[in-house]
């Protein structure tokens, strides 16, 4: 992983003006491994530890830790959210897997695994803005 790159994306997503909206529930874990579907289509949303309000981005974690790039902006266009908001949902992704990685290491493989491929899809994107 290029650290230098991981900084930059994070230092670009500090310089993002905070949510002033009002606060909207939020999931607080919306991944891949709480959503649940029947016959390819979403049936239900699981684990509601981190349930709370505040910021509509935490929740958009789930177009960088699922979705692929090709498909994202079809979701992209579904969201009724700024600029902002969605690269602070970007950072919320890179922040949540730069975590998860060393934490499930050696512990749990598909998760580290999953974190991994959010990194790369959070810089692949933030490459994709130059």
């Amino acid at each position: 992983m290029d650290i230098r790159e991981i900084s930059a994306v994070w230092e670009s997503a500090l310089e993002l003006p905070v949510w002033d909206g009002p606060k909207v529930w939020v999931h607080g874990d919306l991944s891949s491994g709480n959503l649940l579907s029947i016959d390819g289509r979403l049936s239900a949303v699981i684990d509601f530890g981190a349930l709370g309000v505040g910021d509509p981005a935490v929740d958009l974690i789930i177009a960088w830790n699922l979705l692929p790039a090709e498909v994202r902006p079809g979701f992209r266009s579904q969201t009724v959210v700024d600029e902002a908001t969605w690269k602070r949902g970007r950072a919320w992704a890179l922040s949540i897997a730069l975590i998860q990685l060393p934490y499930y290491f050696q512990t749990n493989l598909p998760l580290a695994e999953n974190a991994r491929y959010v990194i790369g899809e959070v810089l692949a994107d933030y490459r994709g803005e130059d």
